[in-house]
């Protein structure tokens, strides 16, 4: 698998409250989407940038990262070859995403996700 992107998912009981923090103070002015329960700010100044989720529209669990592969249904399969534990299936997502989460030894629970140009 190779990663081209890890972006910390930060859980938040109200978007909109915590849009105001992470916008105004740290300067992630740059609204990339918002699905009504996750949203993701950038800064335009450095590319920083981080996902605010409230729940997950299909998974049990929130993750702590999202990690981008380009080639997730290889990671997928390396995952279920090392036994790691499979928290949500590999799914195409009706927002445009295909992903599954995968729990680390230590518990931390991580979207793989590819992203479809």
């Amino acid at each position: 698998m190779r990663v081209t992107r890890i972006i910390a998912d930060l859980p938040v009981a109200d978007l909109e409250t915590a849009k105001g923090f992470y916008t105004g103070f740290l300067g992630l002015s740059t609204e990339e989407f918002d699905l009504g329960w996750v949203a993701r700010y950038t800064s335009p100044d450095t590319g920083a940038h981080l996902q605010l989720v409230t729940r997950d529209a299909s998974a049990p669990e929130l993750p702590a990262v999202s990690v981008t592969t380009d080639d997730v249904d290889a990671a997928y399969a390396e995952a279920q070859e090392a036994g790691y534990e499979i928290v949500h299936p590999l799914t195409t997502e009706p927002w445009g995403v295909r992903r599954f989460f995968v729990r680390a030894p230590d518990g931390t629970v991580l979207n793989v996700v590819h992203h479809h140009d």
